[in-house]
């Protein structure tokens, strides 16, 4: 250790009492982090890109400091995708300060590991309260039946009016329309469960129709007097 002239010539003042660090929630318990190992929890965050084209949404499930569980979702960039994939060989088995200084392909999924850092060594973390924590597996447990992402596509044009493209519940077929011809219901397909299907042998159409449903007011009976395909129509 090196000090300057200035400190080398200091007298010796004996330090107060040192508390050490406030203790932070963690997994059911009140934890002082002093070491990369202190830290336990699962959470999520989001990250952006410079020109902000592309969001990642990332989950990460950290125990005695060490990544062991990451789902990494992306939209709004093609690459990204594959950044992702690279992402998921990546971050499994590093620590949290590791992955932080470690480059993860994509600007998107760096600012999303960033975010999750600052909650995971604040206490900030989504199992904080959670006794013991969560189970590695947990992260897939957002992506629900056929492990697909929940994806909001919608668009609209002030002369056209609102489309919408794919909700939660699924990939949208058909709009129903009321007499004023405003959106009163949808078709959806879900295509987690329908590829799920198409696996087991499933004919194709007999699938198709297992997996479709509706949401809203999507018959006559209920209002709904027009049906059209928001791509086409």
């Amino acid at each position: 250790m090196t000090y300057s002239h200035e400190v080398e010539h200091m007298c010796v003042v004996k330090k107060g009492p040192n508390h050490g660090p406030a203790p932070i929630p963690e997994e059911g318990k009140w934890v002082k982090s002093k070491e990369i190992v202190d830290i336990s929890g699962l959470t999520h965050g989001v990250g952006w890109c410079a020109p902000q084209q592309g969001a990642c949404k990332l989950t990460l499930n950290v125990k005695e400091g060490i990544i062991q569980e990451a789902l990494i979702e992306t939209i709004g960039c093609s690459g990204m995708t594959h950044s992702a994939a690279m992402a998921s060989e990546i971050l499994p088995g590093k620590t949290v300060l590791e992955a932080l200084n470690t480059d993860l392909v994509c600007d998107a999924i760096n600012t999303a590991m960033r975010e999750l850092f600052l909650q995971i060594v604040y206490g900030r973390t989504q199992s904080a309260f959670s006794e013991g924590g969560l189970i590695i597996g947990a992260g897939l447990e957002d992506l629900g039946k056929g492990l697909r992402s929940q994806v909001g596509t919608l668009y609209g044009t002030l002369a056209k009016g609102p489309r919408y493209l794919e909700v939660a519940e699924g990939y949208i077929t058909r709009l129903a329309l009321d007499k004023n011809d405003e959106i009163c219901g949808y078709e959806f397909v879900h295509m987690g469960r329908f590829m799920d299907e198409i696996k087991k042998g499933t004919d194709a159409n007999e699938a198709l129709k297992k997996v479709t449903g509706n949401y809203g007011r999507f018959t006559e009976e209920a209002g709904a007097v027009k049906f059209i395909d928001p791509r086409h129509e």
